[in-house]
């Protein structure tokens, strides 16, 4: 499943905060950027309709859930980036990251317990 943009920001606002409304999703992107409540609403629906989310329809506002996990996603998504930009080579994907991107001691330091785990 390849959600677009718009859908992984609805997706980062279940993950973030469990089974919401469309009211509550619209209420959490409207504070970054510029949304209607239908715009919010029919992109639900789609996700919906995608199997990217579920609805509890018991109340009569819809609670709609992720049906994807947050880790599941990262995954697929990185996967496909890695095979796209970089021709399948997860160590140019690192190098690349790590030259353009400042890391912090902190962030070393986990990559390499990550390192040594594999």
């Amino acid at each position: 499943m390849k959600p677009t943009d718009a859908e992984l920001e609805i997706l980062h606002v279940i993950w973030a905060n469990g089974p919401s409304t469309v009211r509550q999703v619209h209420d959490r992107l409207s504070q970054h950027r510029d949304i209607g409540y239908t715009t919010a609403l029919k992109l639900m629906q789609i996700m919906h309709e995608k199997g990217l989310l579920t609805r509890d329809a018991e109340n009569k506002s819809h609670l709609y859930i992720a049906a994807v996990s947050e880790e599941a996603t990262q995954r697929g998504l990185v996967d496909r980036f890695i095979d796209t930009a970089f021709r399948g080579s997860s160590s140019k994907l690192v190098m690349q990251v790590l030259g353009q991107h400042k890391a912090s001691r902190d962030e070393l330091d986990e990559i390499k317990r990550l390192l040594d785990s594999l």
